[in-house]
């Protein structure tokens, strides 16, 4: 077993958490440009990971995490990620809420496969 805390470098992510609805029309489109940030996000430096997942109410939660707030910062006034937030409050969203947070600390746990 491996039981592992991680402060230090950990300490300074910045984890944004994305709760959306989606709107009835315009789901091509929405996945489309969903697909483009993804792929954009995927290419800037400080990038850890993005995961999205869904809720038996349609409610969708999508976790970004960057190393840094200057990673975060940048990705936020990424151009095409600003087009796509107009988008979103134009076009894809019933409804949304963003909350940026700093990471104080990490802790897992991953089970030896030997």
């Amino acid at each position: 077993m491996s039981d592992q805390a991680t402060s230090g470098d950990a300490a300074a992510r910045v984890v944004t958490v994305f709760r959306s609805r989606l709107r009835g029309e315009g789901a091509a489109e929405y996945d489309e440009t969903a697909g483009r940030m993804v792929d954009i996000a995927s290419s800037m430096p400080g990038l850890v990971e993005v995961k999205t997942f869904s809720a038996e109410d349609a409610e969708r939660v999508t976790l970004v995490t960057f190393e840094s707030i200057e990673s975060h910062n940048a990705w936020r006034d990424h151009p095409e990620h600003r087009q796509a937030q107009r988008m979103g409050r134009e076009r894809f969203y019933s409804e949304y809420r963003i909350v940026v947070c700093a990471q104080l600390y990490e802790h897992s746990f991953i089970r030896d496969r030997t």
